[in-house]
């Protein structure tokens, strides 16, 4: 058992991540930047542009676990006048943050943060159209559970999707990202964050993630339909996607 799986053991799940991203908040995009040497950004635009919102139809986002703000802006800077956000996340200081970001963007009037747990949403059932999380959910304790909340509080044709590090599926690249995030990330972290211990733990979320296919099989599990997922950079990343028929 590593280090990190005692403390998990010892505090419990949910603590421990707190602890962790309570940590790291000021320094999120750095933290995606050491994980993704930077394209995370890329990773992003990518994800918005796959769900597409309709640009003449205002829509509600639920970003669950996007307490920083990215994926709430990016959708609100894509959608219809009149579109909103709900940033929903079990980290205070992680929507501290969200907040500051989205009002130095002029776009804090079309954003409501709500604090809550992925796995008992505080959201009415089939209230949203959208539901995204982004880099969020190998962090919750119970994955299915996530999924089955983002299925009850999707209006019927709503649209959930996923973006996680995942598996890479390109030789040679995959044992050079494994070098490099076991040997160069949490170094990366002491270094510029002057704490390695949030940069090991997330390399371990990462390899304990369930590769594409069996995430794509959790998400039909939950109810969702026409469930694809798209890698991204050879699979260091994919997006998932899936409808509420």
């Amino acid at each position: 058992m590593s280090d990190i799986d005692e403390k998990i053991a010892r505090f419990g799940p949910q603590r421990f991540v707190n602890s962790v991203f309570d940590r790291v908040a000021s320094r999120y995009d750095l933290m995606n930047d050491l994980m993704s040497g930077g394209v995370h950004r890329l990773w992003k635009d990518a994800a918005i542009n796959w769900l597409a919102p309709s640009p003449v139809k205002s829509s509600l986002l639920l970003d669950v676990a996007g307490g920083t703000g990215d994926m709430s802006r990016k959708f609100l800077n894509s959608a219809a006048p009149g579109s909103r956000a709900i940033i929903c996340d079990i980290g205070a200081s992680m929507m501290e943050e969200g907040k500051r970001r989205l009002s130095a963007a002029s776009l804090a009037h079309g954003v409501e943060f709500v604090q809550g747990n992925a796995e008992s949403l505080p959201v009415k059932t089939s209230a949203v159209h959208f539901y995204t999380i982004a880099f969020g959910i190998r962090n919750v304790p119970s994955i299915q559970a996530a999924l089955n909340e983002a299925f009850r509080v999707l209006k019927p044709g709503g649209r959930f999707l996923c973006l996680e590090f995942s598996r890479v599926s390109v030789p040679v690249l995959d044992s050079l990202y494994e070098r490099y995030s076991e040997h160069v990330v949490p170094v990366l972290g002491r270094i510029v964050a002057g704490d390695a211990e949030p940069y090991r733990y997330l390399v371990e979320s990462i390899r304990k993630f369930p590769p594409q296919q069996a995430f794509a099989g959790m998400i039909q599990d939950a109810g969702f339909t026409q469930v694809k997922f798209r890698n991204l950079t050879g699979g260091i990343a994919a997006m998932h996607s899936g409808i509420k028929a």
